[in-house]
């Protein structure tokens, strides 16, 4: 067994980086949650019954040890949206860079010109974000 030992505000960094990835991974999928993820995230917050002042980062539902809705209502889920926009913003620029250039192959001759126009639609959606979009049907 591998034992750390973490000051408070590194166990509590911890619990921000737990929560997070098991979000990215298990959020979107419903019924089919990997489950190991939870156990795992369980674990660590458990720690959370050592630490004086962590109580509140905890609840348990059905026996088990889970983030309290403190927790998740803290400010994680903006660093969760902030990564969210951006991922958003970055495949969109890529997806629309490749489709004006009729999705061609990347190769090391056309790369620069892939980065040139993602770069131009960063540029638009960091002063307009989506505003200027417009669909044809």
């Amino acid at each position: 067994m591998i034992h750390f030992d973490l000051t408070t505000t590194q166990f509590r960094r911890l619990l921000d980086l737990v929560y997070i990835g098991n979000w990215i991974l298990n959020s979107q999928r419903g019924e089919d949650r990997i489950g190991d993820y939870d156990v795992m995230e369980s674990l660590i917050f458990s720690g959370c019954l050592q630490e004086k002042g962590m109580e509140q980062l905890f609840g348990v539902d059905s026996g088990v040890i889970v983030p309290s809705d403190a927790f998740a209502e803290g400010g994680i889920h903006e660093a969760i949206m902030d990564y969210e926009d951006a991922v958003f913003f970055d495949i969109l620029a890529e997806e629309l860079a490749r489709r004006d250039m009729d999705f061609v192959p990347i190769t090391d001759q056309n790369y620069n010109e892939l980065t040139e126009r993602m770069d131009e639609y960063l540029d638009e959606f960091d002063a307009n974000g989506v505003e200027n979009l417009v669909l044809d049907k």
